[in-house]
């Protein structure tokens, strides 16, 4: 019988490489060739990046489905120091629920192998060992889905699938009283709310802040309002006290603002419908009728609550009175730009505070302290852009933070910067624009509350609150300056061709229903880089010209790309939007390609 297989590009897969080893796996060693037979997904990540959490959670349905064919591999990828120590590692796979097993990979070495320029990047790879499509991106897991079903039913037909038992061991949990806690608050009783978003549920502590008073929603991963025990989170972070006393969430991976009543413990929905924000979704309207993105944090600042959108890179805010939402400051292009909120790129903005007059807010993905003003402008305190971060104290336009989450207003007008990726806690004062550092040795501070002279942290990955005098006197840190680690590609001076690869997954045609159905946007740091090419079109390859006078820099693209079911009968067929951001930090020399391919989805011929 000829079965006939579709006709597919096919790679030898690289093998599999990482020196620190396998995670997930109780403590086996795996090769490519021990999965020989399953179709294997490399998802290429690093646990800063937003958008690699939201494809983890993609894959979730995916691996539950096919769990007797796929095996889902993460190989961790670090883009920032901390993020190459291997207990780092370790803690964000508990941390955000990843049960595959995670290669941890500090010296990028697989990243390498497989030419992967993007976070998060997932590889398909055949049950005979051939690499047969890459996605960079979010978005992609339906045509995810449908490749898997197809290599299911080929590789039955040939013989060449193995069903079983994947690799995944899951760790020994541990009783800890909190399990990174991400944000916390301090109520009007004295007592302590924290977010306890490893469970996914609230937590309110005494004013010891260890004795547990009550935990409020059911502990596991879920979407469902009503009283304490029945109600569900999914990763809540953020937390603020409204005016009528009760508290608002962000109920992160519910993409949902939810409200708890502290008197009788009741769980209510304000915002979001549990779906994630897309492009071309509505950016305002009844709060319960519109999508969020991965909602960090959330502040009560002239009279609406502003939230941290992560997951999109933009401020939205709430209206309580009029019950809606609508985007306040950013354009969804990540990266840092200031000036009036429309024009405002943000990465990652993950941590809110309010003073009367100004909005602080930090910017995880740049490493920044920013600002709003009552009149909706951005400004930026500390933070250089994407690629820079460190430990430097001084004046602020040289000071570095890494990936800093949580930021408080002092009594003073200056700032406490919940120093994430330094296990530090700053001080920003914008009366002397100094940069300062109150305490190290705190692991993975998330958050800090104010307490009469104290300041309370989550240490998140020590699971715990901890108390610290405010101090009068910093702490003196010896200077530390880093760039990414990902090498820069080297390119030639002068011309260079942009190609965006983007194929339609099988099925699927683009959607050309209202105009074109893809779109490139490109700029440059610094922006000399870029003598012509820069700017938006709808054609997904571009002719660079890059200026030889200028030596490095960093070549920023956004590309999308939208495909919709090809059926002629279904009159409203099922239609995806595919983007992607790239950075890719270049290097000019005579020796370098002159042609820079992006994979979107699929395989650069």
């Amino acid at each position: 019988m000829n079965h006939s297989a579709p006709r597919r590009a096919r790679v030898r897969a690289p093998e599999l490489t990482g020196k620190g080893g396998w995670l997930n796996t109780g403590g086996q060693q795996y090769t490519l060739a021990d999965l020989r037979g399953r179709i294997v997904i490399l998802d290429f990540w690093t646990f800063c990046c937003i958008n690699c959490l939201h494809v983890l959670d993609e894959l979730r349905e995916l691996e539950e489905k096919h769990r007797d064919t796929v095996v889902v591999i993460g190989v961790h990828s670090p883009k920032f120091v901390h993020e190459a120590e291997h207990q780092a590692v370790v803690d964000a796979v508990e941390r955000y629920g990843v049960e595959h097993p995670v290669l941890d990979d500090p010296e990028l070495a697989t990243w390498k192998q497989y030419a992967v320029r993007a976070w998060p990047t997932l590889v398909v790879i055949d049950p005979e060992g051939y690499v047969v499509a890459q996605h960079a991106g979010e978005g992609h897991v339906h045509a995810i889905e449908r490749l898997v079903a197809e290599l299911e039913a080929e590789h039955e037909a040939k013989g060449t699938l193995r069903r079983g038992d994947g690799p995944y061991v899951p760790p020994e949990p541990e009783p800890t009283v909190l399990r990174f806690p991400g944000k916390a608050l301090l109520l009007p009783s004295g007592n302590f709310l924290v977010s306890d978003t490893t469970r996914h549920q609230l937590v309110e502590l005494a004013q010891d802040g260890e004795s547990v008073v009550r935990r409020i929603g059911s502990g596991t991963r879920g979407f469902a309002d009503g009283p304490t025990d029945a109600a569900a989170f999914n990763e809540p972070q953020g937390l603020a006290l409204l005016d009528d006393g009760s508290v608002v969430v962000a109920d992160t991976v519910n993409h949902a603002l939810r409200r708890l009543e502290l008197t009788t413990g009741e769980v209510t929905t304000l915002a979001g419908t549990g779906r994630q924000w897309w492009q071309g979704s509505p950016t305002s309207g009844p709060a319960r009728e519109v999508d969020l993105s991965s909602p960090w944090d959330v502040a009560h600042w002239q009279g609406k609550v502003w939230i941290a959108m992560a997951g999109v890179h933009q401020l939205w805010a709430y209206d309580p009175a009029e019950g809606t939402v609508a985007v306040t400051a950013g354009t969804t292009n990540e990266g840092l730009v200031d000036g009036p909120g429309a024009e405002a790129w943000f990465a990652q903005p993950s941590g809110l505070a309010a003073t009367p007059d100004r909005l602080w807010l930090a910017d995880s993905e740049t490493s920044a302290l920013r600002w709003v003003d009552p009149d909706g402008s951005v400004h930026t305190a500390v933070g250089t852009g994407l690629f820079d971060f460190g430990h430097r104290d001084g004046a602020a336009g040289q000071a570095l933070l890494q990936h800093p989450l949580g930021v408080t207003a002092l009594p003073d007008g200056s700032v406490a910067v919940a120093d994430t990726y330094n296990h530090a806690l700053r001080r920003y004062d914008p009366a002397t624009g100094e940069v300062t550092t109150l305490a190290t040795d705190l692991r993975e501070p998330s958050d800090a509350v104010l307490v009469g002279d104290d300041i309370v942290v989550v240490e998140s990955a020590r699971h715990r609150l901890t108390r610290l005098r405010l101090p009068e006197e910093a702490v003196k840190v010896p200077e530390v300056a880093h760039r990414t680690r990902r090498e820069a590609t080297e390119v030639t001076p002068g011309r260079l061709r942009l190609d965006v690869i983007f194929q339609a997954p099988a099925g699927q045609k683009l959607d050309t229903r209202y105009g074109p159905s893809t779109r490139l946007l490109v700029s440059s740091t610094p922006p000399e880089l870029l003598r012509s090419g820069e700017g938006a079109g709808s054609d997904l390859s571009r002719a660079l010209e890059l200026d030889p006078s200028v030596p490095e820099g960093v070549l920023h693209v956004s590309a999308m790309a939208a495909s919709c079911d090809d059926d002629p009968d279904n009159e409203y067929p099922a239609c995806h939007v595919h983007q992607q951001d790239w950075g890719v930090p270049v290097r000019l020399t005579e020796s370098g390609t002159d042609r820079l391919p992006l994979v979107l989805a699929g395989m650069d011929s």
